[in-house]
């Protein structure tokens, strides 16, 4: 056997560390003879899982660690991962130990055995698969998620919101700069940014129960796959960020009229009321933009909310007097009309708060 390095895998971390001794020792039964490593991408988690794999480093010199200070996101860190290893093959895998570590020698074994082949993947769809104790709203959910993924998807792919599988390192490379990081399904990054349909396998497993952590499943991580989705298919139009940003926006005009409405009924005059308006859309504004649109940035603690609320707000305000000068530039001198103006206005607004707050709000952490 050669004793070149055969398999890296990659296991994206957030508070885990309770598994990590232990999904290091499935590991080491389920690869025992064949040259593997496994790299913990860990996004400083609170609960010290990255120090917990540096012990066992120490006495294991196929552990790994990557440590980021100040970047988060799953995807993001499976690219780091990924692109960290001299192996051939690189699989992900959760650190959760939801994922059946004794399927990798079987992925292995067919990467090695075809040379036509790009990628394995551990489906819970194909026959022989299963998703566990899984409630009918969940599967539900998976079920419409895949509905979703084939509008850009190149390939008819069973399960294609899989965090298990394996690839080609050299293909994992070429493909990391086109791929956008955003959300937690890689796997689906990495398919619709190939510029050729990559060939692949899936083989079956059946998802498992977590035993300790808590999951990360939850209603922003839907919405991150959506926003995944809507970067494969419009991002190159209006980027992804931007456009949730103005969304957001929107919906904060909505809460400046309600609040304006309301102190008006309560007899405020009206410069009151449109102040109270404006800084409650701020503030809607500043909460919603740090937990979707800055989620990977997000603001955490009193002081970096605090700091970032005011900074948001100083930005904002600057951006208002903007969009006020620029439509009324528009109307006056070059014969806009209100509509057009107005428009106008509004967008160079928009592009001021973003450009700003990404810098100054989100930009300084």
């Amino acid at each position: 056997m050669s004793d070149s390095l055969e398999l890296a895998v990659v296991i994206p971390t957030f508070n885990e560390r309770a598994n990590v001794p232990t999904l290091i020792a499935k590991l080491d039964s389920a690869l025992a003879g064949r040259r593997w490593e496994a790299i913990f991408v860990d996004d400083d988690s609170p609960d010290g899982t990255a120090e917990a794999a540096r012990e066992l480093g120490r006495i294991d010199n196929r552990v790994r660690v990557i440590q980021r200070i100040g970047r988060r996101g799953l995807s993001s860190a499976c690219i780091e991962g990924m692109c960290a290893t001299a192996a051939q093959c690189v699989a992900v895998i959760d650190g959760d130990l939801q994922h059946d570590e004794t399927l990798l020698p079987q992925m292995l074994d067919r990467l090695q055995a075809a040379d036509a082949l790009d990628l394995v993947i551990g489906s819970r769809f194909v026959a022989g698969g299963g998703t566990g104790d899984w409630d009918r709203d969940r599967v539900a959910k998976s079920a419409l998620a895949t509905k979703l993924s084939r509008r850009v998807l190149k390939a008819d792919l069973s399960d294609p919101m899989s965090g298990f599988f394996m690839i080609r390192t050299d293909i994992a490379r070429r493909l990391s700069p086109a791929l956008s990081a955003i959300g937690f399904k890689i796997l689906l990054d990495l398919m619709t940014a190939s510029p050729t349909p990559l060939a692949f396998a899936e083989l079956p497993y059946t998802f498992r129960t977590r035993s300790e952590g808590e999951s990360k499943l939850d209603h922003v991580v839907a919405m991150e796959y959506l926003i995944a989705l809507y970067d494969r298919m419009f991002g190159r139009i209006i980027p992804v960020r931007f456009a949730m940003f103005s969304a957001i926006g929107v919906m904060g005009i909505g809460v400046h009229m309600g609040v304006l409405g309301l102190a008006m009924l309560a007899g405020s005059d009206f410069i009151l009321a449109q102040i109270l308006g404006a800084v409650a859309a701020m503030t809607f504004n500043f909460f919603l933009n740090n937990a979707l649109t800055y989620r990977d940035r997000r603001l955490k603690g009193l002081r970096q909310m605090l700091d970032g609320w005011v900074s948001f707000c100083a930005v904002c305000s600057v951006g208002l007097v903007a969009n006020v000068g620029i439509a009324a530039f528009v109307h006056d001198a070059r014969n806009g009309t209100a509509a057009s103006a107005a428009l106008i206005g509004i967008l160079v607004g928009a592009v001021w708060n973003y450009a700003l707050s990404s810098k100054f709000t989100w930009g300084r952490y």
